[in-house]
């Protein structure tokens, strides 16, 4: 049976060969054995009308390594993606996908990867388990593993209950479940996720986090884009920040959340306070640099290494000035803050709660 010609079809090309060792899958490139999962010089992609997609794009991504790639919507992530997948052709530069260069050799490139889009690509007309069997069938899955596999991958994405149900029938969100266990079938060596678990229940979000994590243990390199920080920050060894199309900041989330400057003093106002008032009062004071002082929604906050030394002296200056607080915190940078710090921009995601995250 024929791929399907989807916007996921980058994943399938032409029964690639099922590899239960993803680090044997890139083949014999050039120089494939031992390296880099993902090198990239120079990338540029700039789009028919002008828009500069991506601005040369430096980047390496070791095999094995889980790796997010953040931005704000529209500063490129998905452009990249595309261009690695083999979906989009790059203006300029090389990139080099488990040994194979994606202008020269995209078929090799496309058998070596799995790739879930944004958008699903399941057939509406076929049932979840037909499916993932099409799935396994496109990607040359041995007809011996192939019912072991389905039945993992639909436990895997809590559809085994509604197997024999046409996926026409399901919600957004168990499209977006089938989408994942399709992308999966061939374990391949290196998979691209573009915001997976955007839309998700807690439940089928956390059973892909451990199945992420399981893949990538026993040697699976992933590339994540997601929307979601707490994800970033449990899932990811390493992260990239893109901005307008250009990198500005790598490391780990660590690294990142240090480069902050300090810890966050958070202070809650009565609502009857201005935050703007109040930043201006605790940038008057001199306690901190003005920079590390901003207005929040019903408060304040201040970056800074004495944030912890200090906060108590802010407190009391603002008092003194008859500026009501009602509650204070102080706590470590979150990825939230580095985006924030980064890109000026903050990630508009369902809170904690409702996305059930992990601690």
């Amino acid at each position: 049976m024929a791929p399907p010609s989807t916007p996921s079809g980058a994943r399938t090309d032409g029964g690639a060969e099922t590899r239960d060792a993803p680090s044997d899958a890139a083949g014999d490139g050039d120089d494939a054995a031992g390296a880099s999962a993902i090198d990239v010089d120079g990338l540029q992609l700039t789009y028919a009308d002008g828009t500069e997609a991506v601005r040369g794009v430096d980047l390496t991504v070791p095999a094995g390594e889980f790796f997010g790639f953040l931005g704000p919507n529209g500063a490129g992530k998905t452009t990249t993606i595309k261009v690695f997948a083999t979906l989009l052709l790059p203006t300029s530069g090389e990139a080099r996908v488990n040994g194979f260069d994606v202008t020269a050799d995209p078929a090799r490139v496309r058998q070596s990867i799995g790739y879930m889009a944004q958008e699903t690509s399941v057939d509406p007309e076929l049932t979840a388990e037909e499916n993932i069997r099409f799935a396994c069938e496109a990607y040359g899955v041995p007809r011996g593993d192939r019912d072991e596999r389905i039945d993992e991958l639909l436990d895997l994405v809590d559809l085994s209950d509604v197997r024999d149900k046409r996926a026409e029938e399901f919600s957004g969100g168990m499209k977006k479940r089938l989408d994942a266990a399709t992308a999966l079938v061939h374990r391949p060596p290196l998979v691209f996720l573009d915001e997976p678990t955007t839309g998700l229940d807690p439940k089928a979000r956390n059973r892909l986090w451990d199945y992420f994590e399981r893949i990538n243990d026993r040697g699976t390199t992933i590339f994540l884009t997601t929307q979601y920080l707490e994800e970033a920050d449990q899932l990811c060894d390493r992260l990239a920040v893109i901005l307008d199309g250009d990198i500005v900041s790598e490391g780990s989330p660590a690294d990142l959340k240090r480069r902050v400057g300090g810890e966050i003093l958070e202070v809650d106002l009565d609502e009857d306070v201005d935050p703007e008032r109040a930043a201006s009062l605790a940038r008057e004071t001199g306690l901190f640099e003005a920079g590390s002082v901003e207005p929040t929604e019903g408060g304040l906050a201040v970056t800074s290494r004495e944030a912890r030394e200090r906060g108590t002296d802010l407190l009391v200056a603002l008092r003194d000035a008859d500026v009501r607080v009602i509650g204070f915190n102080v706590r470590s940078p979150t990825l939230d803050d580095v985006f924030l710090s980064i890109t000026g921009e903050n990630v508009e995601v369902e809170s904690d709660t409702e996305l059930g995250g992990r601690r």
